[in-house]
């Protein structure tokens, strides 16, 4: 695969051919996949989202004719693709925690009971507020943690993506880093 493939393919998307979405898919879908596996190994035990169905929802919202992007390179395009995912986690952690589902509390089965959590795993709620603070004093910070924390992206990777140097990557995510466990409070912040 080219990535002018990919690239030509977005272009279509974003003019509305609704073919194109097929034929987008099987070129990003493994690459889709390993980034909704790696959010997915990050998230609470007893989850009941499965990456695959991750990966579908957040394609969809993606190439929604109605609220299509307008994607300048593959780089951006899997950006987008990570923060569809973590808008898709999100919701779905409000909802678990609203009185109405139950507030805190879930059904399990008693054979499905297992050791208590490990504390390192993050709060996505919490996570998330404080990202949306960070993206208000600096939003290139709070993207770049999106695309290491989210999307899994490397420092390299996630630098080129947003047109910085590593060492400028570098030293956002130190900065990025501390001011989200101070945030978050360093006993239930995610582990960096």
């Amino acid at each position: 695969m080219m990535m002018t493939d990919v690239t030509r393919i977005l272009a279509c998307v974003e003019r509305g051919e609704t073919a194109a979405a097929e034929e987008l898919l099987p070129l990003v879908y493994d690459e889709l996949r390993r980034l909704a596996a790696d959010k997915m190994a990050r998230e609470k035990p007893g989850q009941t989202l499965q990456a695959t169905a991750l990966v579908h929802e957040a394609f969809l919202r993606l190439v929604d004719q109605n609220t299509a992007s307008q994607w300048n390179s593959r780089g951006h395009f899997f950006a987008a693709a990570a923060e569809a995912m973590r808008r898709i986690l999100v919701e779905r952690a409000r909802h678990r925690s609203s009185q109405k589902a139950g507030g805190r509390y879930e059904r399990v089965e008693l054979i499905d009971i297992e050791a208590p959590a490990d504390p390192a795993f993050a709060d996505l709620l919490a996570l998330h507020d404080a990202l949306v603070k960070l993206e208000q004093k600096d939003q290139r910070k709070s993207e770049l943690v999106k695309l290491r924390f989210f999307a899994g992206l490397t420092n390299e990777e996630a630098a080129r993506v947003l047109g910085i140097s590593p060492s400028t990557a570098d030293n956002d995510w130190a900065y990025a880093r501390a001011w989200l466990r101070l945030e978050m409070g360093a006993d239930t912040g995610p582990s960096f």
